[in-house]
């Protein structure tokens, strides 16, 4: 069970550390057209 949990929560931290980043990419192309 502790081990399930470990890798349910790394799989969410890998999901939101991408969606950061295309965040960050998406915000820097924008400043750039801008």
């Amino acid at each position: 069970m502790k081990l399930k949990t470990h890798s349910g929560a790394k799989k969410r931290v890998k999901i939101s550390g991408t969606g950061k980043f295309i965040t960050d990419k998406t915000a820097k192309r924008h400043l750039l057209k801008d």
